[in-house]
């Protein structure tokens, strides 16, 4: 992947010299890249039935300017002041570390700010990027606290996907999935998730989950990663189309797809799987629906909410 040299994004809180000062899980709605159930954020937005609610709030964003409606303002109707992190209650602003991981984050993250700002303009919306929060050990967001072990994960109540980079050397050497598109991939899901936030999927989904029983839960779980995979997809579609993308990596990131399945993992840590558990997609599902976003490029083809999954 072809990433020295591009722009880096601004939008980076680096709070790895501090501590959260508590240990705990996510309590209220941070979205992980697997091996964890999505709970619903702590806000809705829109109040609509069924899952043709989900699949209508997609075709409307791309529909509405046609009227001469602004989907954006419709959507981003609620109360989505963020909750102060550990770095805004410090009284001192953190100092920015330069390292390469570092770079090469930014980087990522720019990139993913231009393809889906460009997305978002050409069907007459704006696009508002997350804040990208790199932590060590804990962390404490919108969403509660967690640790590192909890890995990458997104919180809509802040717009902010938090990620202790370290967890880069796990991927690698506990799953089988090292390379810069790898890690790449792994950013663009949790961005994939904002995308996701903005569009008023997540919203509708947690107050969906709020009358299903766990296991319907799970299954619309599933389509809410798979969808994101697919936005990944997209990111990768486009970073290709500018010469960023080199012989190899799109394997690296269809295999990072593949390991963090919930089949593979549940088979790696428990020696059997349990399908009915599932929550974020098998490992042939999700490399597939990487691939559909990285083939097309397009919103429309990530539409997992009324595809046969």
């Amino acid at each position: 992947m072809r990433w020295q040299g591009g722009r880096q994004s601004d939008n980076v809180e680096d709070l790895r010299d501090e501590n959260a000062g508590q240990q705990g899980g996510l309590s209220q709605g941070g979205i992980g890249l697997g091996g964890g159930g999505f709970v619903g954020p702590a806000f809705q937005l829109v109040r609509s039935g069924g899952i043709s609610g989900i699949i209508i709030l997609v075709v409307l964003f791309f529909g509405m300017k046609a009227i001469g409606l602004d989907p954006m303002q419709f959507l981003l109707t609620g109360n989505l002041a963020p909750v102060q992190t550990s770095s805004q209650t410090s009284g001192a602003p953190t100092q920015q570390r330069n390292d390469e991981m570092t770079q090469f984050v930014r980087t990522v993250l720019a990139e993913t700010e231009d393809v889906w700002s460009g997305i978002f303009k050409a069907n007459g919306a704006t696009y508002t990027p997350p804040t990208l929060v790199l932590f060590s050990n804990q962390v404490r967001s919108a969403c509660g606290f967690a640790s590192a072990a909890s890995g990458p994960f997104y919180c809509p109540g802040d717009r902010k996907v938090y990620i202790d980079l370290s967890f880069y050397n796990e991927l690698a050497n506990r799953f089988g999935a090292s390379g810069d598109f790898a890690q790449a991939y792994v950013l663009a899901h949790e961005v994939g998730h904002h995308v996701q936030n903005l569009l008023g999927i997540l919203p509708r989904v947690n107050q969906m989950r709020q009358s299903m029983s766990q296991d319907d839960a799970n299954k619309l779980s599933v389509r809410v990663e798979l969808q994101a995979d697919c936005f990944a997809g997209i990111w990768g579609y486009y970073t290709n189309q500018e010469g960023i993308v080199e012989q190899g990596d799109l394997e690296e990131a269809i295999n990072a797809a593949h390991q963090i399945g919930d089949d593979t993992l549940q088979k790696r840590t428990q020696g059997y799987v349990v399908p009915e558990t599932f929550n974020h997609g098998t490992s042939a599902q999700r490399a597939e629906w990487f691939t559909r976003g990285y083939n097309s490029g397009k919103i429309d083809a990530c539409n997992t909410f009324n595809a046969d999954i």
